[in-house]
């Protein structure tokens, strides 16, 4: 049985070792977990099994699917008298509203917005549902979730419009995999378009060639010639937008992700969320206590390296052009100042955008970012980085 569970896992491309599924059964052996001890139930299992066996978190994702697919129905964990949870009856209080509705519905300023909210705070005493006032949840008030406003803070809940200009909750991120398989090797393909190839490192490749000719000219005698490896010489700087509008393209960029990693030895990268500010982080697990400062991202890396930014850009434009304008602080200078400051001390740069190319003239957002970057701004297609590298290599 288990033996199918470990090729499972292989196939989901979870990078498990012979010498792991040995120890599971070791410890499956030794009682562990199952009917001889104290923890015997399927989530007990799937514990160990994922502690055992996977040694990285960003393979957790990848686990938990292949898991699920072999395991499913071993157990029935559902409880129907239970009752229906509160958040589903709350989805019935949202309004369909009509396109004249959505219109009539008036957007405040970011001044109005701000000076607003903190009188609601202060005179609110209740929960409200429904309205177009208070700060609740299915109305049309600029303050709240699960409703409509052309542009609001949401207030916990998930997003939906795409119009908050705040957002007050404290929001996980996961990191990008940089092993997902690609579905096509096209994009590898659009990326070496930038290669450059210099030999370096130690003499540690067969240098074929010069040992055919070192040879011949000792009468024959075999004398092997070594020589140092070819490297491609690019370096890069990928700066990746995560989180929020991101989620949906997060299979793309992970594609994106893996070509970049495979195809260039001198890369460093960063996230940051809808725009760059102040500070940039490299893993979304600790990124409140890893925080590596812009100004000294800026100072550590050379003019030589191509800028590469990935991210829909598809945000309030407060977040881009307002201090204090992040939707999850208050920023002390706005994103364009750090994004001028990124281009001019790396004069080679493009921006990449997983949104369809049709959609860019109608998001405000999209616009002025294209607008900063002096109009470097390319589609996530084969052709969009085909035209993105061609400009990266002059």
């Amino acid at each position: 049985m288990l033996i199918d569970f470990f090729y499972t896992l292989r196939a989901a491309k979870v990078p498990v070792s012979v010498r792991e599924f040995l120890t599971l059964l070791e410890a499956m052996q030794a009682n562990v977990v199952g009917p001889g001890s104290d923890a015997c139930s399927i989530d007990d299992f799937y514990h160990l099994s994922r502690t055992v066996m996977v040694k990285d978190e960003k393979h957790f994702d990848k686990f938990d699917k292949a898991f699920g697919a072999y395991f499913k129905g071993v157990e029935m964990v559902t409880d129907f008298t239970k009752e229906v949870p509160l958040d589903w009856l709350e989805k019935i209080l949202q309004k369909e509203l009509t396109p004249e509705q959505k219109a009539a519905i008036e957007k405040m300023g970011w001044d109005e917005l701000m000076d607003t909210l903190k009188k609601r705070l202060e005179e609110q005493k209740e929960r409200h549902e429904g309205g177009n006032k208070w700060i609740g949840t299915g109305g049309t008030s600029p303050f709240g979730n699960g409703g409509y406003n052309p542009q609001g803070i949401r207030i916990g809940g998930k997003g939906g419009n795409k119009s908050a200009v705040k957002v007050w909750e404290q929001r996980a991120y996961k990191d990008y995999d940089d092993q997902q398989e690609l579905g096509t090797r096209n994009i590898k393909v659009a990326l070496r378009r930038l290669r450059r190839f210099a030999r370096e490192g130690s003499h540690d490749e067969l240098d074929l060639d010069g040992t055919i000719r070192k040879t011949a000219a000792n009468a024959g005698y075999l004398d092997i010639l070594m020589r140092p490896e070819r490297h491609n010489n690019v370096k890069v700087l990928l700066l990746m937008d995560v989180g929020g509008t991101m989620d949906e393209h997060i299979a793309r960029v992970e594609e994106m992700f893996s070509a970049v990693k495979a195809e260039f030895k001198h890369l460093d990268f960063y996230y940051f969320h809808n725009c760059v500010y102040d500070f940039m982080w490299k893993n979304n697990k600790r990124r409140y206590a890893e925080k590596f400062p812009t100004w000294d991202i800026l100072r550590k890396y050379n003019k030589d390296y191509k800028l590469i930014f990935i991210g829909d850009a598809t945000m309030s434009p407060y977040e881009i052009l307002q201090k204090g304008g992040s939707v999850e602080y208050n920023n002390e200078e706005a994103g364009a100042e750090w994004l001028q400051r990124l281009t001019h001390t790396f004069p080679k740069f493009a921006w990449i955008n997983p949104e369809p190319q049709g959609v860019w003239q109608y998001r405000q957002s999209i616009s002025i970012i294209q607008q900063l970057m002096s109009n470097r701004m390319f589609p996530l297609t084969l052709k969009g980085l085909e035209d993105a590298m061609r400009l990266l290599s002059k």
